[in-house]
């Protein structure tokens, strides 16, 4: 039977002292713990990242009347379920201060139907500071999806004229934004179209210059609405040339 040999560590043969190798080290754990749970918390947070991008783009995608179903007291929408009887109560007008603050132009959402938003349609209200009713004039109509509202409005420099545009809320020529002219002096409203020779506005937008001179947009020839001009009007000149009411 053979005898074990048994060589001690580290070793002395033939007087000689071999140094016996070390065993390879190993990296603390925590190392390569560190390095194992740094990755998937990378990735994680890509993903996030990826899935608020791909979400946004989503939300970016959805109609207007689906994403109204989020907020249905504003944007003026039709929405695709009507919205509960005596909803959106909070919803105010929005008022609009003379520059020499005596008079105010309230837009009032008219709320006609609950299966549009509540500013769908609008009122147009005249006050004196003082809070009297100078005049008024109503864009809603029966049902609340043929009448029109409110896109921009703006008081002239000097506070004698407050210009207001209009959009369909049915949508029935997309390319046609009335205008509409409250005249102080006149405590009257009247239409911009008649100003310049009944031709239509095909642009909400419009500008002031000077004390009361507004530049608006106007077709260059009939049924072309995409071909656009600008027209410029005094507006105390062309309320001076109205008829009468």
């Amino acid at each position: 039977m053979l005898a074990r040999l048994s060589i001690p560590y580290p070793s002395t043969i033939a007087g000689d002292r071999v140094a016996a190798k070390s065993p390879p080290r190993l990296r603390p754990r925590r190392k390569i713990m560190g390095i194992h749970m740094t990755l998937p918390r990378a990735l994680s947070h890509s993903l996030l990242a990826a899935a608020a991008a791909l979400s946004g783009a989503f939300v970016a995608l959805l109609p207007a009347e689906v994403l109204a179903a989020e907020n249905p007291c504003s944007g003026h929408n039709l929405l695709s379920k009507p919205r509960p009887e005596g909803s959106c109560r909070n919803v105010a007008a929005e008022t609009f201060v003379s520059p020499d603050k005596a008079v105010r132009a309230l837009v009032v959402p008219a709320s006609i139907s609950l299966d549009t938003t509540p500013d769908m349609e609008s009122r147009v209200v005249i006050r004196a500071s003082a809070g009297s009713t100078l005049t008024s004039m109503d864009h809603s109509s029966p049902r609340g999806m043929n009448g029109y509202y409110v896109v921009r409005a703006k008081w002239s420099p000097d506070s004698q004229f407050f210009v207001y545009s209009l959009s369909s809320s049915g949508g029935h020529s997309p390319w046609s934004f009335p205008m509409m002219v409250y005249s102080r002096k006149a405590n009257r409203i009247a239409k911009f179209s008649d100003m310049i020779n009944d031709k239509p506005t095909v642009s909400g937008e419009f500008t002031f210059a000077g004390p009361h001179t507004v530049t608006a947009s106007t077709w260059k020839k009939p049924a072309s609405p995409e071909d656009m001009v600008p027209i410029t009007v005094d507006l105390e000149q062309a309320f001076a040339k109205l008829p009468p009411e």
